[in-house]
């Protein structure tokens, strides 16, 4: 059998399902041609699916590590089996096939840009120096790159936590970027409402919102501190309080905040938030969707319930350049970048 650019050769349960779709891969360590393996150094579990694990084992670390360990050991990639979802990794090139497309080389240290979901990934340290209450996860193995996977040369400039913590969600403001050029493009400065704004994905979409033009940006939060930090990021014009899962509530509270939003970008890690987002926006709007918790059906359901003339975007984590323009958008917005610092402190 002869490698496949997407991994194709590496699904051993179902055949003829993608990677993403496999019950289970090979993830021996032994390249083909046109793969590369990664030295693992640490690893960044998706937010819907930390907190999935966190909550199905009452916070107990260490019950959360054994389960990470059994997806991994399991399936050969770690993708949480309740979510779907999986995350990112950062670590070190060990081995470049002679066909690799990538540009890469050995001893580049690299952040991996696909999802954890498609990546076959052994561990070998049993994960000791974690104690399963943290997003980022310190780890030793390795993990295998296709040819069609997209990496990314971690900068000298940012320590590779932060580097980490940025690129797991780069494909976020990079999509938001894009849809509000396009209503400026048009004549019309949007106004951009972010539900979960002090998150991760939520400020850096405010940020690039705000960067391409929008009239307004509204921070959506659902606790009194997380507005006071987003507040003192500032990527905000407005910061509102409301419980996204209530349709109700966050709708008048995007109003009081300035909407309805031409642009609504949902970026919370809890299920729930459709009806609202939809709501939220205004007819002829955009909602786009980078939560993993997120239920399409409901979306779409709840949008045709509320008779809602809105365009509904699945954020797929990649637009072209995206790891660079969320770098640059750290770099040029410093309280973004301390919000960012301050939750890896938490971490």
């Amino acid at each position: 059998m002869s490698s496949s650019p997407v991994g194709l050769h590496r699904v051993i349960t179902p055949s003829g399902v993608l990677p993403q779709a496999a019950e289970k891969l090979d993830a021996r360590p032994e390249i083909w041609p046109d793969e590369v393996r990664i030295a693992v150094e640490r690893l960044n579990l998706d937010a819907a699916s930390y907190r999935q694990l966190a909550e199905a084992h009452g916070g107990d670390g260490t019950a959360v590590r054994q389960a990470v360990l059994d997806i991994v050991e399991a399936r050969g990639k770690m993708q949480n089996p309740v979510t779907g979802s999986g995350g990112m990794l950062v670590g070190v090139v060990d081995e470049v096939g002679p066909e690799s497309p990538l540009g890469v080389a050995p001893g580049d240290r690299v952040a991996t840009l696909v999802s954890l979901t498609l990546t076959p990934l052994q561990i070998t340290d049993a994960l000791a120096s974690w104690d399963g209450k943290s997003e980022q996860v310190p780890a030793q193995g390795h993990a295998i790159l296709f040819a069609r996977s997209i990496v990314a040369k971690l900068p000298d400039d940012l320590k590779p936590e932060l580097s980490l913590a940025v690129m797991d969600v780069c494909g976020a403001p990079a999509l938001t970027a894009r849809v509000v050029r396009q209503y400026v493009d048009k004549g019309t400065k949007p106004v951009v409402s972010v539900i979960g704004g002090a998150g991760k994905s939520g400020s850096l979409s405010l940020a690039a919102a705000r960067h391409a033009g929008a009239a307004r940006t509204i921070g959506i939060v659902p606790v009194q501190h997380e507005a006071e930090k987003l507040n003192a990021a500032g990527p905000a014009d407005v910061v509102a309080l409301a419980d996204a899962r209530d349709p109700v509530a966050l709708a008048a509270a995007v109003e009081q905040a300035g909407g309805p939003a031409d642009i609504t970008v949902v970026c919370v890690d809890v299920p729930g938030c459709e009806h609202g987002a939809v709501l939220a926006t205004a007819a002829g709007g955009t909602v786009i969707f980078f939560s993993m918790a997120t239920s399409f059906s409901a979306a779409a359901l709840g949008a045709e319930g509320l008779a809602a003339d809105v365009t509904m975007l699945v954020g797929n984590g990649y637009v072209p350049g995206h790891a660079d323009y969320a770098m640059e958008l750290l770099r040029s917005e410093p309280g973004v970048r301390e919000l960012f610092e301050s939750r890896l402190a938490e971490d």
